[in-house]
């Protein structure tokens, strides 16, 4: 029996755990929606609530609390100045886990976890940087298609 056990243990040492929660923090953090496994998603759901009531103190030490948790200034940022005002006036219950049917490999139960009142816009955050690098790279390609052209020899 597994009585007063506190946590699933997902077939993970403890450090590959806390690397998984890490990173799926951050990358909650960053684009307010993920999916992932059910099991995953409960275990997560409690570690982001406490890092936004954490980043509502807003005071140095809770910054460097987050810090020693998140290792990235960015979402420490997010955290302290855009999550905190959104959620100034909730106790509590900032994410939520809905089930999204199950994985076509392995049959596993998925999930969404997302914060309560996300910005939709924050998961094409990434997605505008690719189109920018994708235009800069076909104008390089057209000036060196020029340049070609340009200092071909004449017989």
């Amino acid at each position: 029996m597994r009585h007063k056990f506190g946590h699933r243990k997902l077939n993970k040492t403890s450090e590959h755990r806390k690397a998984l929660f890490q990173n799926m923090l951050n990358s909650l953090i960053k684009y307010e929606q993920i999916t992932t496994t059910l099991p995953k998603a409960k275990e997560l759901k409690p570690i982001v609530d406490k890092a936004i009531t954490l980043g509502k103190k807003n005071n140095l030490q809770s910054k460097k609390n987050l810090f020693s948790k998140l290792q990235n200034k960015n979402s420490v940022d997010k955290l302290t100045k855009i999550l905190s005002e959104r959620y100034m006036k909730r106790n509590g219950g900032y994410s939520r886990v809905i089930r999204a049917g199950f994985r076509y490999g392995d049959d596993a139960p998925m999930a969404v976890i997302e914060l309560i009142d996300r910005d939709v816009e924050a998961k094409k955050v990434d997605i505008k940087v690719k189109k920018a690098e994708k235009s800069k790279a076909s104008s390089t390609d057209l000036k060196s298609t020029e340049v070609k052209k340009v200092t071909k020899p004449k017989k």
